[in-house]
């Protein structure tokens, strides 16, 4: 049977972060080509009854390591499962992230990252570089990158001092330069030396078990670093990201800036909404499944965090997929969880996400009316676009946008189990918990690649989207 030159879904329910309404979308040689009442097509455009369905905008996923080598553990997710999973759970674009080395420049390291993802990606995808030098030529290349490569995005560390961290003038000068140029610098905060100092004193203490992850990075220093953050965005005077917010003492100081008129924007993960530091109750080495960082917090942080997303202090749901099995051995990879079994410093931190995320904040934020409809796409679509340069290509339902699209069921039920999502980690955090809401089809510049739980789509069909400038403010 040959493909569809285009296809109608008829008699959805549009949702975008301003608009709902029951309208035809007919996606058409890759873009959203007309939205209407009762549209009019030929024999050969294949037709979706979506009654009782979400129109979507294919989900936008700012945050997920995939593939990525961490000391000597790598993501146990490549470029072909994660995004294959991504598209499973309604998300259509993944922007993951380049790592200069101590050795490479920028443009190696999204040259390295490509070169691994073309042939794998089943979804859209662009990359942050993940910037761990600052000298004359490496700010040249990012100049570059910018505006050849389409990457304009820059990640920085204020933790993992010796591996990952920047000292405070490398990021300022990256803000200075970037901001100018029209990008953002996206910084994880946390005060890398005296967490350093407190892991350190806790396994002299004897303490190894993974509890004391949570123990060893108190959320004080996650709020003084995004306050020394924002003072260098300040002077610098260019626009700040913060990746995976879990506190309020992180949040007070993006509030507070916010309404002094800086340009603070920030993300939060689903599992700081889902879950608090009661997982954290004993020495049990399952506990390393919810070692990521920053760790989990309390429930008053979280209550903070819901807060923030509904008054728009926070702006973006990221997953920071970062998966690593429990069962060492499981599909071949080695250094997982368990290798910090003894020693808790020798767990690698992340958790996975990517699949989850859409029916997961529907579920807790829309359905338990947190979130309106409009502001769970805003936030799991729109504004992630806008902020890394993806809009009005991505992120939203708008004739001439990419025919991203997600037929989704608020009325469905289903019960999440590891085995069956489609990434490669061995568990989710969501093990057999009941969830409203499912995914039903899944359009990838207009092509279906979800079709219930048919996977119609390939590793390779998804493209790099070279990215522009800052758009949120």
């Amino acid at each position: 049977m040959s493909t569809p030159v285009a296809t109608l879904i008829r008699n959805g329910r549009v949702i975008t972060a301003s608009d709902d309404y029951v309208a035809d979308v007919l996606l058409q040689n890759g873009v959203i080509h007309t939205i209407g009442q009762s549209i009019e097509v030929g024999p050969d455009v294949r037709v979706v009854d979506a009654t009782g369905l979400y129109v979507l905008p294919g989900g936008v996923d700012t945050h997920v390591h995939l593939e990525n080598v961490i000391g000597p553990s790598v993501t146990c997710d490549t470029f072909a499962s994660g995004t294959k999973a991504a598209a499973f759970g309604g998300t259509t674009t993944v922007v993951d992230f380049a790592l200069q080395t101590a050795t490479d420049s920028p443009l190696q390291a999204i040259a390295r990252a490509q070169r691994s993802a073309e042939s794998q990606v089943a979804v859209d995808y662009s990359l942050h570089v993940i910037v761990t030098r600052v000298d004359a030529q490496v700010l040249h290349d990012v100049r570059h990158a910018m505006h050849h490569e389409g990457v304009t995005s820059f990640k920085m560390f204020m933790a993992y001092p010796g591996i990952m961290m920047a000292d405070d003038a490398s990021i300022f000068r990256m803000l200075r330069q970037v901001g100018a140029d029209g990008g953002m610098v996206a910084l994880h905060a946390e005060n890398g030396t005296v967490i350093d100092l407190l892991i350190q004193e806790a396994l002299e203490a004897g303490h190894t078990s993974p509890r004391y992850h949570a123990l060893t990075r108190p959320a004080i220093m996650e709020g003084e670093a995004t306050h020394r953050g924002i003072r260098l965005a300040e002077l610098a005077q260019a626009p700040i990201y913060f990746v995976h917010v879990s506190s309020n003492e992180a949040l007070k100081h993006i509030v507070t800036a916010r309404a002094e008129g800086i340009p603070v924007f920030a993300e939060t993960c689903p599992h700081y909404l889902l879950f608090d530091d009661s997982v954290y109750h004993s020495d049990d080495v399952e506990i390393a499944k919810y070692v990521m960082t920053p760790p989990l917090r309390t429930s008053q942080d979280q209550k903070h965090l819901w807060r923030a997303l509904r008054y728009d202090d926070l702006q973006v749901i990221a997953t920071d997929h970062c998966p690593f099995c429990m069962k060492e051995g499981h599909l071949g990879y080695r250094m997982q969880k368990m290798r910090g079994k003894d020693d808790f410093s020798q767990i690698p931190n992340g958790a996975p996400g990517i699949e989850t995320r859409m029916v997961s904040l529907f579920d807790i934020g829309v359905m338990q009316g947190k979130l309106s409809l409009n502001r769970f796409v805003e936030l799991t679509a729109t504004t992630p676009a806008k902020l890394f340069g993806l809009f009005p290509k991505k992120g939203t339902i708008a004739v001439g946008s990419d025919a991203d699209v997600v037929l989704f069921d608020p009325a469905a039920s289903q019960t999440i189990h590891a085995h069956h999502l489609h990434g490669n980690c061995d568990y989710t955090l969501l093990e057999g918990r009941t969830l409203r809401g499912r995914v039903e089809k899944v359009f990838l510049r207009g092509e279906l690649i979800v079709d219930g739980p048919q996977w119609l789509g390939r590793a390779g069909m998804g493209r790099f989207v070279p990215r522009g400038q800052v758009r949120a403010f």
